[in-house]
């Protein structure tokens, strides 16, 4: 892809600030100006030059939470040229090792509390380096002043790997380039006029691309204090915006939700929070929280990968996801045609809901997306005849509005993560009295996705409590991928050619004749789903 000249780079949106000595970084109760920020990321630059000398793969891999240490190595690859990938700390035993060997690390940095999951794995012959310890502390001595020497860098150069689970149920490593954080970085910093004065408060992950676009890219683009908490907490959040003075936060998935239900208090719009932004907030929260909070909330809509994003304007109806663009449209999978606008029956529902829905596309081209490392397969997935396929389904009413329906290929959503439906089956099938599994997605009440899995018994049966000790033993189960709801069937519906119906079974959900069992928290048992429940 190429940009024109005014399209910056996460190089560039750092250098601005290099005699910046304004607040550029708040954590706990550590500060760093600006320009400390932009030294430290030239002495890990320069660091990570040594560790990376002769290695065939300059790639980094970052198993931390939200700390300093994750903004320092996001300004030294942008200074040293090498590519930073995120891994996932929910991720488990062999499917966290699996992440790294996929994704070429050549070094893994981490933290005493991820050590221990990389401690022992097959990570294909990186080398794992604990920032907590005295070996991490003497390497950054010796580079400590390192000359700001930053590799010369283009808009379409990658910066940063970033997991994301696909139609095969396995991760696979987006390329995310400077331009697609520099980019919308600067983009919504004048669009929601932030400039110094600002406090950008940052409690989603790091690893995840919306933390990295939407709060990280932000701050750096319009020069504001990043704020950063080492991983989100309802109950933290009002306090931390107090505290650090954030005009600014954004979110992905729930967190408006487990804010709101904190216990309410009378001052609760007595904070400095000017704009919450991010995507896929319940909708009825959105008001709520704007009420609650005293500040305007903005929802989006976008795929990880940066191939198409819709935005929420003040007419947009409740359950939509905001008006078409242009270049966006939702085409039939097998044809490729425009589907048809959805008709309304006078209650409200959608009379031809099957032939309305399709998948959402980027027609004008790839947008931001650049592929998947080393997996030309999945490229192929997404873009198809010069435009990127999302695989998410939907429709448009008459007015161009459009809703969101599912998933297709077989992954879901859950707290904001992508997950796939295959890998949760593969692990689920090891257990000895499960003949057949099948893994789909069911609506989550407040947003998106929970877990649900068809199970069709071996002649023992299945004992309940033993199943979630069978899950809670699975190092390679993340906590988001326990089922919610698990449905006990004679037999899983298929097709001529023997493929599960999962379409069928997530319409269905736990409205179905067979026994379903249900936990709302893993920590939880299982216990007979009511249908009133």
């Amino acid at each position: 892809m190429t940009y024109q000249a005014e399209i910056p780079t996460v190089t560039d949106l750092l250098l601005a600030h290099t005699e910046a000595d304004r607040a550029g970084l708040l954590f706990e109760d550590q500060a760093w100006s600006w320009r400390e920020h932009v030294q430290a990321g030239a002495d890990r630059a320069a660091l990570a030059h040594t560790l990376l000398d002769k290695k065939e793969r300059p790639h980094v891999g970052v198993l931390l939470d939200n700390v300093p240490e994750f903004s320092f190595l996001v300004a030294a690859a942008a200074f040293g040229g090498f590519v930073l990938v995120g891994l996932n700390p929910y991720r488990r035993g062999e499917a966290l090792a699996r992440d790294v060997r996929t994704a070429d690390c050549s070094v893994v940095v981490t933290e005493n509390k991820y050590a221990p999951l990389v401690d022992g794995l097959d990570l294909g012959g990186a080398t794992v380096h604990d920032i907590d310890s005295p070996e991490w502390a003497a390497l950054l001595e010796a580079h400590a002043d390192s000359p700001l020497a930053p590799v010369p860098a283009k808009p379409d150069d990658v910066l940063m790997l970033v997991f994301t689970s696909g139609t095969g149920g396995a991760p696979k490593a987006a390329r995310c380039t400077h331009a697609k954080f520099a980019f919308p970085g600067r983009m919504l910093a004048e669009r929601f006029g932030l400039g110094h004065d600002d406090v950008v408060y940052e409690a989603m992950p790091l690893f995840h691309s919306n933390a990295l676009i939407t709060g990280w890219s932000v701050a750096a683009a319009s020069g504001a204090t990043l704020a950063l908490r080492r991983s989100f907490s309802a109950s933290g959040f009002l306090p931390d915006v107090r505290r650090f003075g954030a005009t600014y936060a954004n979110y992905v998935g729930r967190p408006l939700s487990y804010v709101l239900s904190t216990p309410e208090q009378a001052d609760d719009a007595d904070n400095p929070l000017r704009l919450m932004y991010g995507n896929e907030g319940a909708r009825r929260d959105l008001d709520r929280f704007a009420d609650r909070f005293g500040c305007h909330v903005v929802d989006a809509f976008g795929s990880t990968e940066g191939g198409l994003a819709i935005s929420r304007t003040p007419d947009t109806p409740q359950d939509a996801l905001g008006q078409l663009t242009d270049g966006v449209a939702v085409l039939d999978p097998d044809t490729g045609e425009p589907c048809p606008r959805a008709r309304y029956a006078n209650d409200g529902t959608v009379t031809n809901l099957q032939e309305a829905t399709g998948e959402l596309v980027n027609t004008a081209g790839p947008g931001f997306f650049t592929g998947y490392y080393r997996d030309p397969d999945a490229d192929a997935d997404r873009l198809r005849d010069g435009m990127y396929w999302s695989g998410d389904l939907a429709y448009v009413d008459e007015h161009g509005f459009c809703y969101f329906v599912g998933r297709a290929g077989g992954w879901l959503r859950v707290d904001g993560e992508n997950l796939g439906t295959a890998e949760i089956e593969r692990i689920l099938s090891r257990h000895p009295d499960i003949a057949q599994v099948a893994v789909y997605a069911v609506p989550d009440p407040h947003v998106g996705d929970q877990v649900m899995a068809a199970v069709v018994a071996g002649p023992n049966g299945l004992d309940m409590t033993r199943f979630a000790d069978f899950l809670g033993a699975q190092d390679d189960l993340g906590p988001k991928q326990h089922p919610s709801y698990v449905r006990l069937a004679e037999d899983l519906p298929r097709t001529a050619t023997f493929k599960v119906l999962t379409r069928q079974l997530a319409a269905e959900a736990h409205d179905c004749a067979d026994p379903v069992w249900w936990r709302p928290d893993r920590r939880r048992p299982y216990e007979v789903f009511a249908r009133e429940t």
